[in-house]
């Protein structure tokens, strides 16, 4: 049968999907800050990684980093079958993006923020990860929207940000999707991008005060699509091995 991972930085957004599928807190390994909450259902596994909490300045750990290290114990422990990268974001009113959409990436994650003028490097630092083959048919099961999900380390968006988003064809900027990717690709793990979205990047209102004002919101429509999200790709997953 099949297991799905989740992958997540903060707690707000996890816990909702948490409370839904009734997942129970597991313990793998004490001494870092990632938890895990599992779900059985149907003869399926759900396991979701939250990237935990800052030990120093206790904030939620978000961006690349903690989003390896999630994903690495997670793949490790448990092998899924596929591997979900699902979180808030931020989109714009360039491409009609509203407040609470649901995206899924295709046909591929970037970088925007690691900008490598060296031969050679520049498109190991936009990366161009792929995502799993069946995100199309995933995002119309879901009646969401598709497009590249571009990744950095910052919240909000520079001038040079702004110029690379738009030559990458950015539709949904956020802080883990790329690395969660990274990590995939290096183990043959299938990837899957789902977010919804918290701000707009190019409204007026600093994107900040957007994001706090609307990820409770977000957060719950995230836990309302993920369940249908993990229950088709299982399906998909399962049938597959018949």
């Amino acid at each position: 049968m099949a297991t799905i991972a989740v992958i997540m930085a903060m707690r707000a957004e996890a816990g909702p999907l948490i409370d839904e599928i009734a997942a129970a807190r597991y313990e793998l390994t004490p001494s870092l800050p990632t938890q895990v909450f599992v779900a059985e259902r149907s003869g399926d596994t759900t396991v979701i990684g939250v990237n935990g909490v800052d030990p120093d300045h206790q904030v939620d750990l978000v961006g690349t980093e903690p989003a390896v290290l999630t994903t690495m114990q997670v793949i490790e422990h448990w092998q899924p079958d596929v591997v979900i990268s699902a979180g808030t974001a931020g989109g714009w009113s360039r491409s009609a993006a509203q407040i609470g959409d649901v995206f899924v990436a295709w046909p591929h994650v970037v970088r925007h923020d690691r900008r490598i003028g060296i031969e050679g490097f520049r498109n190991y630092g936009i990366g161009r990860h792929l995502v799993w083959a069946y995100s199309e048919e995933l995002a119309q099961h879901l009646d969401a929207r598709k497009g590249v999900v571009t990744t950095s380390n910052s919240l909000d968006e520079s001038e040079t940000d702004r110029e690379w988003i738009l030559a990458l064809d950015g539709e949904v900027k956020e802080m883990e999707a790329a690395a969660v990717a990274w990590v995939c690709g290096l183990t043959g793990t299938p990837f899957v991008g789902i977010k919804t979205i918290t701000d707009l990047v190019d409204h007026p209102t600093p994107t900040a005060e957007q994001f706090l004002a609307n990820l409770t919101t977000a957060s719950t429509r995230l836990s309302e699509v993920l369940p249908m999200a993990i229950q088709w790709c299982a399906e998909r997953v399962n049938a597959a091995s018949y």
